[in-house]
């Protein structure tokens, strides 16, 4: 007899509906739970210095950044302790408008959001939503070039913040 998770992760597994957290780095850490289509990579850095390095990757690439919002300062206000948690959004409009011509509900993921957290473990990763994922969540099939170049850049971005 299968256990009930382990058919519950076969079930979602052949589905294709769900993709699982996948991570990259040197020591990857179990998937992410209630995470799925995420995409982490470890930084060897401090967390402030991947904040300042995401911002300068995205700044080497010709992209726009939008903001970061500082989530760790957001629970302050709230009187809520958080460990450090930033949210960096950044997009490229050309591009990322073509998936909201596609679906515009694409928007709840435009611009790009990338997250640098640091575990209590004192490991920074950063993180965001995988490409394949949003185009399958939104029924997007006639950009996957796009969603690939898309896929790329934040990929390429990401190594520069964390290496």
């Amino acid at each position: 007899m299968i256990a009930r998770p382990i058919l519950l992760a076969i079930a979602l597994a052949l589905s294709g509906t769900a993709a699982e957290a996948r991570d990259t780095g040197p020591t990857a850490p179990a998937p992410v739970a209630k995470a799925l289509g995420i995409v982490r990579i470890r930084s060897t850095h401090s967390f402030d210095e991947t904040v300042a390095r995401l911002k300068a990757a995205i700044a080497a690439k010709g992209v726009r950044f939008f903001d970061a919002i500082d989530q760790q300062a957001l629970g302050k206000e709230a009187n809520l302790t958080i460990g450090k948690s930033v949210i960096v959004r950044f997009g490229n409009p050309p591009l990322g408008v073509q998936f909201l011509q596609a679906n515009r509900y694409a928007g709840l993921d435009w611009p790009v959001r990338m997250l640098v957290v640091e575990e209590a473990d004192g490991s920074v990763w950063l993180a965001w939503t995988d490409f394949t994922f949003m185009a399958k969540r939104y029924g997007i099939t006639t950009q996957n070039a796009q969603f690939k170049m898309a896929a790329e850049v934040a990929g390429s971005i990401a190594a520069d913040a964390a290496n």
